[in-house]
C-alpha cells in the first residue's frame, strides 16, 4: 500500500488519490447504510406482523365496544392462492 502511494504522490497525482479514498470510503458507508436500513425495514415488518397477530388473537375475546366487523386476517404471501 505505501508503494502505491509513492507512486501516486511521485507522479503529481495526490489529488486523484484523495479522490479514490474519499470515493471509496463513501461507498463503503453507502453499502454499511443500506445494509442498516434493509435490516431496520425486516425488524419493522416482524413487528407489524406481531401487531397483526396480536389483534387477530385478541380481537376474538368479547368486549364492550360497538363495532360487530368480524376482524380482517393479515394477508401473507405463503397463504395467497396461485393460478
Amino acid at each position: 500500500m505505501a508503494s502505491i502511494i509513492e507512486t501516486f504522490i511521485a507522479r503529481g497525482d495526490l489529488a486523484h488519490l484523495a479522490l479514490f479514498l474519499w470515493a471509496s470510503g463513501a461507498s463503503t458507508f453507502l453499502a454499511l447504510i443500506l445494509r442498516e436500513l434493509s435490516a431496520a425495514n425486516r425488524r419493522f415488518d416482524a413487528f407489524v406482523g406481531e401487531l397483526a397477530r396480536f389483534n387477530l388473537r385478541h380481537s376474538a375475546e368479547p368486549h364492550s365496544g360497538a363495532c360487530t366487523e368480524a376482524p380482517v386476517e393479515p394477508t401473507t404471501e405463503a397463504s395467497k392462492e396461485t393460478h
